[in-house]
């Protein structure tokens, strides 16, 4: 798919921040807005990979900038929309993308590990939004010029998700769940921004190529078809100019409804079929108990 010039327009010369940009989605979709004359500003934790794509960026955007950091830390997650807003005097596109991986026997991981997990996934969406929304909402007040019907260049919020919510494979639980929260959250978004000029979006993508399959090793994992990054950037920037609620990426995939359709009326024949594909080895089983035997306290009687 390639975006069309009307799409393009939709951006040029708006304010567009994007997480986790220094690779896969991110960086697509940064180059994307880039392209389109949107001053982009990226962030993500990895400043070499960040200062490369902010580069490329300044190619088409010469005012596009980067700041890195962890998303997952509330101050500075909060703290990148606040220099945005004084560097730029606006912000007008919000890409909630950075997420982290976490594809491992739920029994190994730790309740510490299980929480980055959510704050760089989750709560990292919600402290940019909530930090973004004030200025989101003035500018859309500045440019009704009064008139309460004509809000819709408040601003734009995209929520990067994983259809890993919608069907979720044996190892992800905890991935799942991060991005089943921000399905919530941005679903909740809908209802409470109507009328105001902020709209949200919601980008569901299926298997993309990225970095993140490099990282899995059991044998069991998804080893199907994947699709380019820049497929889900294009989707991004459509949602964008026509405001739409909720798309996978890619739309109308035969794989994907199909799975959509099983899991909402059919959720038994999920949970069998995913069980069947990666099944729990025994083994996780015993190892997991003789941890917890080990681990476990006398009880004083």
């Amino acid at each position: 798919m390639t975006t069309n010039s009307s799409a393009q327009a939709a951006v040029s010369g708006k304010v567009a921040l994007v997480t986790g940009a220094s690779s896969g989605i991110g960086r697509a979709t940064a180059l994307s807005l880039a392209r389109a004359g949107a001053i982009v500003v990226c962030t993500a934790r990895r400043e070499a990979l960040l200062a490369e794509v902010t580069e490329q960026c300044q190619m088409h955007s010469p005012e596009s900038s980067y700041i890195a950091g962890d998303i997952g830390q509330r101050e500075f997650a909060e703290g990148v929309v606040e220099q945005t807003i004084a560097r730029y005097g606006q912000l007008d596109i919000l890409i909630n993308n950075a997420a982290v991986p976490m594809h491992r026997n739920l029994y190994e991981i730790s309740a510490h590990e299980a929480e980055a997990v959510m704050r760089i996934n989750f709560l990292s969406c919600l402290w940019t939004t909530f930090a973004a929304l004030p200025q989101m909402l003035l500018q859309g007040e500045e440019r009704a010029g009064g008139k309460e019907k004509v809000r819709g260049e408040a601003g734009v919020i995209v929520n990067v998700s994983s259809f890993a919510a919608t069907v979720t494979p044996t190892f992800e639980t905890v991935y799942a769940a991060s991005k089943a929260a921000m399905n919530g959250f941005s679903q909740g978004l809908w209802n409470d921004l109507g009328g105001s000029g902020v709209h949200c979006a919601l980008v569901v993508p299926g298997p993309i190529d990225t970095e993140i399959w490099h990282k899995f090793d059991d044998a069991g994992a998804y080893s199907g078809k994947k699709y380019p990054a820049q497929l889900v950037a294009d989707e991004i920037l459509v949602s964008i100019h026509k405001r739409r609620y909720e798309v996978t990426v890619p739309r109308r995939n035969p794989s994907l409804v199909s799975a959509r359709v099983v899991a909402t009326f059919f959720p038994a024949m999920i949970r069998k079929g995913v069980a069947r594909m990666n099944p729990v080895a025994a083994k996780l089983i015993d190892e997991a108990v003789a941890r917890a035997r080990a681990s476990r306290k006398p009880v004083n009687r």
